[in-house]
């Protein structure tokens, strides 16, 4: 009959308080890069009001219904542009936290799958004497 073979609890209980870092780490980077996005999201919708306000002012300022219609135009185009711009930027955004908290988790799962091979090596080494 086959012995159990018994891990070193210290080892485990290391390599669990590391897994407990990575999760709390990549969760300080997803919450920290929330706060940054609702923050450049409130930025961005603050100079949208302002762009807005200019722009009726600009309409204001055409005399014509030809020319009002050509600034409305060029103010819808200068508006749509702008509003993709911010959503690629929100976009890129999103994607730089994600992949950041993703990392961390990611390197300390190839660290944890190294313990546990060093930890059954160890054991089984032990076994055998």
């Amino acid at each position: 009959m086959k012995s159990l073979m018994m891990p070193d609890m210290d080892a485990v209980m290391a390599t669990h308080r590391r897994n407990m870092d990575a999760i709390s780490a990549a969760s300080r980077v997803e919450f920290e890069g929330a706060q940054s996005l609702a923050r450049r999201n409130m930025e961005i919708q603050q100079q949208t009001m302002t762009e807005l306000a200019d722009a009726a002012k600009a309409l204001a300022a055409v005399q014509t219904p030809t020319a009002k219609a050509a600034k409305q135009a060029e103010l819808l185009k200068a508006a749509y542009q702008h509003a993709v711009d911010n959503m690629k930027e929100l976009r890129d955004l999103i994607h730089k936290i994600n992949a950041e908290a993703l990392g961390l988790l990611n390197t300390r799962f190839s660290e944890g799958l190294e313990e546990i091979q060093a930890l059954i090596e160890k054991a089984g080494e032990t076994r055998e004497h």
